[in-house]
């Protein structure tokens, strides 16, 4: 049996236990239910698939699941956050949002990319280390309708149709603030209507997964070491199913109502100096949009 091969099979089988551990969450009444653990535990990258561009080139796309419920890691790009070749940094994040976040960031890859591998080192604060595995093997390969049925979207006509919305963050993308100082960030998001804006029932509806529809639009850190306030709150990103929770995923949860103009405006005030990437991503429910912006913040607010 080949090295790729035996990856490609244990890829498959943690991506299979993987989907045990979250179909977790919807077991019945009466039935074990699995720890939750709040802190301490590692962050595991995950290989999502690949895309074909029409040049011929090909994206493979990456993302992460967090075991804790709570506590968000930070693991800095160098030994402990790599992408081999070509690395160590390739875009993927340095901060990492609790639980399960799908599809957060692609490598483009020459259209002779092959039988080559990328592979995606992370280390986490207790010492785990995990590995994820990138190829062009076609177990892998994902299109719109994939990225929409593993983002929460049920099986509907309308998955054949939709279009992703899009997102226009106003001004540069580097900005300077100074700790303690809000800085005011704008975003225009539109989308075609499709589908239709719709909220979870108010119950579990079982071990499927599904989430929300409807344009939202949300800021997150995707990188830096230190904290960062937005006001208003900004709803989770991640995939919290619990009930009460401010996420798509949560029951009962619905998008809230889009600003005038489309235009949402949001404040972010940093505790630490250093440099961030923010990324706002906008969501119908089915397809996304993002864009990030690097945020230079040094001394105090005068």
């Amino acid at each position: 049996m080949t090295r790729l091969l035996c990856r490609r099979r244990a890829t498959a089988q943690a991506s299979l236990l993987l989907a045990v551990a979250l179909a977790g969450g919807g077991i019945g009444e009466g039935a074990a239910q699995p720890v939750r653990h709040a802190s301490g535990l590692e962050v595991v990258p995950a290989y999502e698939g690949w895309e074909r561009n029409p040049d011929g080139s090909f994206n493979l796309v990456f993302g992460t699941m967090n075991r804790n419920w709570e506590e968000a890691l930070h693991v800095p790009i160098g030994p402990h956050n790599n992408i081999e070749p070509g690395g160590p940094d390739q875009g993927q994040p340095t901060y990492f949002l609790p639980r399960r976040n799908r599809f957060m960031f692609r490598i483009h890859v020459p259209a002779d990319f092959g039988e080559k591998e990328l592979i995606w080192t992370l280390t986490s604060p207790n010492g785990e280390t995990k590995k994820a595995y990138a190829s062009l093997h076609p177990d892998y390969f994902i299109d719109d309708v994939i990225l929409q049925r593993n983002s929460g979207a049920p099986t509907r006509d309308w998955l054949m149709t939709n279009k992703a919305p899009t997102l226009d963050v106003a001004g540069e993308g580097t900005r300077t603030v100074a700790v303690g100082q809000p800085l005011t960030l704008t975003a225009r998001a539109m989308d075609d209507g499709v589908p239709e804006r719709q909220a979870l029932p108010p119950r579990p509806t079982g071990v499927t997964t599904i989430a929300a529809r409807g344009l939202r639009v949300a800021w997150f850190l995707y990188r830096g070491a230190g904290t960062v306030r937005f006001e208003p709150e900004q709803f989770q990103v991640w995939e919290d199913r619990r009930v009460g929770a401010n996420s798509p995923w949560a029951p009962g949860w619905g998008p809230p109502p889009v600003p005038p103009d489309n235009k949402w405006v949001v404040q972010a005030t940093f505790d630490e100096p250093g440099t961030y990437v923010l990324r706002c991503l906008v969501h119908d429910g089915g397809l996304w949009a993002e864009e990030d912006i690097t945020v230079v913040v040094g001394g105090g607010a005068q």
